[in-house]
C-alpha cells in the first residue's frame, strides 16, 4: 500500500460512536465512521484483517495470549 492510501486510512482512535443508539445504529455508525473496517489505523500501525479459511480461530488466539 502506498503512503498515499495509508493516510487515507481511518484511525479508529478517531472514532465515535453513540452508546444510546440501538445495536444496529451503532454498527451502521462504526461502519461509516471507519469507511472499511478490515483496513483501517490505529495511530502509526495499519492494520489489515483477514481471515483463513481453515485458519485457528480469533477466540483460539485470545485464550492462547491470555494463558501463556
Amino acid at each position: 500500500m502506498n503512503s498515499g492510501a495509508c493516510n487515507e486510512l481511518v484511525d479508529i482512535r478517531d472514532i465515535s460512536v453513540d452508546k444510546n443508539l440501538s445495536k444496529e445504529e451503532r454498527i451502521a455508525e462504526y461502519v461509516r465512521q471507519i469507511k472499511d473496517p478490515y483496513n483501517f489505523k490505529c495511530g502509526n500501525f495499519t492494520v489489515w484483517v483477514r481471515f483463513a479459511d481453515n485458519g485457528v480461530t480469533l477466540e483460539d488466539c485470545l485464550q492462547r495470549l491470555l494463558t501463556e
